[in-house]
């Protein structure tokens, strides 16, 4: 199982802005995501419906190691 990290942005703003997230949901969506792909500047994306936030899909941004965490938040926008 591999070691999940967060990035200082993560912790001290992501969290603070989106109380309502939770860490296991970010790791639920990289584990189980429906699409992944890169991003810029040596980032990964990845999308899954979260059962606990009402099947709504969440986006969640990893470094380049894909373990860790840097950004999260929900993608209205986003069709599989």
């Amino acid at each position: 199982m591999n070691e999940y990290k967060y990035t200082e942005y993560f912790e001290k703003e992501v969290l603070r802005k989106r109380p309502y997230l939770k860490k296991e949901w970010c790791i639920y969506v990289i584990e189980n995501a429906v699409r992944s792909e890169p991003q810029e500047r040596n980032r990964y994306r990845f999308w899954a419906p979260v059962p606990e936030f009402g099947n709504r899909y969440l986006r969640v941004i990893t470094l380049e190691d894909k373990v860790t965490i840097h950004n999260a938040f929900p993608d209205r926008d986003f069709e599989p």
